[in-house]
């Protein structure tokens, strides 16, 4: 078995795939994609250019939901981050759903907004972002009200994309002071020694980012 994440540290989605790993205690190759020719090699195995991408013997799993449910399927281990009762399941894929796409869509529109010239952005999509971005943080505050963790008492799929998309997106567009549930769940997330490794390993790259970083994190 070889393992090999075509991948970049200060990338959200690539933490997803970097929790998961560290949480199954899983030994992996980083294929680093911080120049022209790790682009390149991406690009042969996925046109789409898009990244995390997990090479096994030759084989490319893309997707960071996708690659999760893969380490799940072919390599359980001890600890499962799809529970195995369905129920469950569909829960921590349904906010698995919420946080990719009222999480962490939003804030990306609003930090690739930043990082255009004046006259390519788009106020209009920004505004839309941020206004969906607070009904979101509203909607999950109640959610986080009876719960540890996204699914409920396990730390699962949904939880390994909560955690950088959350830790960013506070960044962006900061979390309400009433909404002291997801400020909660946000810190257990940074206490998790996973969390905790992929925002250490992505720290050098903070310079990146064109918007101001709370100094608490």
């Amino acid at each position: 078995m070889t393992l090999t994440l075509f991948a970049h540290p200060f990338s959200s989605y690539c933490q997803k795939a970097l929790v998961a790993l560290y949480e199954k205690d899983m030994p992996f190759a980083l294929r680093m994609l911080d120049g022209p020719e790790a682009m390149a090699d991406l690009t042969a195995i996925w046109p789409l250019r898009r990244f995390p991408v997990l090479i096994e013997d030759g084989r490319p799993v893309m997707e960071a939901s996708i690659i999760i449910e893969y380490l799940d399927l072919h390599h359980s281990g001890v600890y499962r981050l799809v529970p195995d009762d369905p129920r469950v399941a569909l829960e921590a894929r349904l906010m698995d759903r919420f946080f990719d796409n009222y999480i962490s869509t939003p804030q990306q529109k609003i930090v690739l907004d930043a990082l255009r010239s004046e006259a390519e952005k788009d106020g209009r999509g920004v505004a839309e972002a941020r206004e969906m971005l607070d009904r979101a943080y509203h909607w999950l505050d109640g959610v986080m009200a009876g719960r540890v963790w996204a699914a409920g008492e396990a730390f699962t799929l949904a939880d390994c994309g909560a955690a950088p998309f959350l830790f960013y997106a506070h960044w962006t567009h900061p979390i309400p002071a009433a909404c002291a549930h997801v400020h909660a769940y946000r810190s257990r997330l940074l206490a998790r020694p996973s969390f905790a490794r992929a925002v250490d390993e992505a720290r050098p790259y903070r310079p990146l980012f064109p918007l101001p970083i709370p100094q608490e994190d």
